[in-house]
């Protein structure tokens, strides 16, 4: 068949490679009914994550099941089924308290950005529906496996309550997903920080009450003002750079909470400042797994359409295309369409 491999930096090719096999008994393969290009793989993409080599591209995935191995026994050929990033077993005491990110088996999906793919830990990663979705449904339940599972742990780590304040850092898709997950949670206001209007309609539509423009100092006094001085009780962080978690810290009132989920690339803290600010913070690689049943559910049910975020559509033959508009910022999230 044919994948997305990236070999080096703005150098993306889909091109021939091996079919994915089962390599161990836990393993599942799987037809992709859809795939998709992260905003994490843009790090690589611009030369700011070390690459060794070519790599096999994509974890964001949903389809249908073709085969699996010996071991596997909640999943079977036939079935569509959604998966997480961050591949587990399901059963650890990390995956038990609720940190499937963090299982002791713990993997990271790869190869995804193609017709097939291979699945490690198929019973503990996967999650199957009782019915085959029809295709209007697809984009939504791609965004769950990353993208919408990322926001919205961005904003269960930020304790988002009912009635409460929420900003929201970062206008990418997680950002605009943690607008919809703090909405569905039921937060009184939430301020998006966003300046580009396509996204800042999107935030409105997801859920945003308020849309800050402003960077930096001076978005931080203005979220200030808008909050009587007091700051969010709740803060995501979308982003992972170290002026956005600035802006984070800047604006989150004592005693509230930061739930951190954008990739850091050049973050670094100052013990005292830490001290002084008195803000919970949580955040890190999603737990996507433990929330997969229940977004799953409400994309079913019509609650929620996480699959607008994806604003451009592509053939996957034209991956490189889709690469380049996310870098160029021409699109908020790429999917690309598996062709039969």
């Amino acid at each position: 068949m044919h994948a997305t491999v990236m070999h080096g930096p703005g150098d993306v090719r889909y091109e021939a490679v091996e079919d994915p096999k089962i390599l161990k008994p836990t393993d599942a393969i799987i037809k992709l009914s859809a795939t998709c290009i992260c905003g994490s793989d843009l790090w690589p993409y611009r030369g700011l994550q070390p690459q060794d080599g070519p790599a096999h591209m994509g974890h964001e995935y949903c389809g249908v099941v073709v085969e699996v191995g010996s071991e596997v026994r909640t999943v079977k050929p036939g079935q569509f089924v959604v998966g997480s990033f961050c591949l587990s077993d399901n059963t650890c005491p990390h995956c038990q308290f609720g940190f499937q990110s963090s299982c002791e088996q713990r993997e990271f999906m790869t190869g995804a950005q193609a017709p097939y793919a291979r699945v490690p830990l198929a019973d503990g990663t996967l999650v199957a529906t009782e019915e085959m979705p029809d295709a209007g449904m697809i984009p939504h339940m791609l965004a769950v496996s990353d993208v919408l599972g990322t926001g919205w742990y961005g904003a269960v780590a930020a304790n988002v309550r009912e009635g409460g304040t929420v900003v929201v850092v970062g206008d990418g898709a997680v950002g605009l997903m943690g607008v919809m997950a703090a909405s569905q949670l039921g937060a009184g206001r939430i301020i998006a920080m966003s300046r580009h209007e396509s996204r800042s309609a999107l935030a409105r539509d997801f859920g945003a009450t308020d849309i800050v423009g402003e960077r930096g100092k001076d978005g931080v006094a203005r979220i200030m003002d808008l909050t009587d001085g007091v700051g969010a009780d709740s803060v995501i962080e979308a982003v992972g750079m170290a002026q956005s978690m600035q802006q984070a810290m800047g604006v989150c009132r004592p005693g509230g909470t930061i739930g951190y989920v954008g990739v850091p690339h050049g973050v670094s803290f100052d013990g005292g400042q830490l001290f002084f600010k008195q803000q919970r913070m949580l955040g890190g690689p999603a737990p996507v797994r433990r929330f997969l049943p229940d977004l799953m559910d409400r994309v079913l049910q019509g609650r929620i359409e996480p699959g607008r975020v994806f604003d451009l559509t592509l053939p996957i033959a034209d991956v490189a295309e889709g690469y380049r508009a996310m870098d160029e910022r021409r699109a908020i999230k790429t999917m690309l369409r598996v062709e039969e």
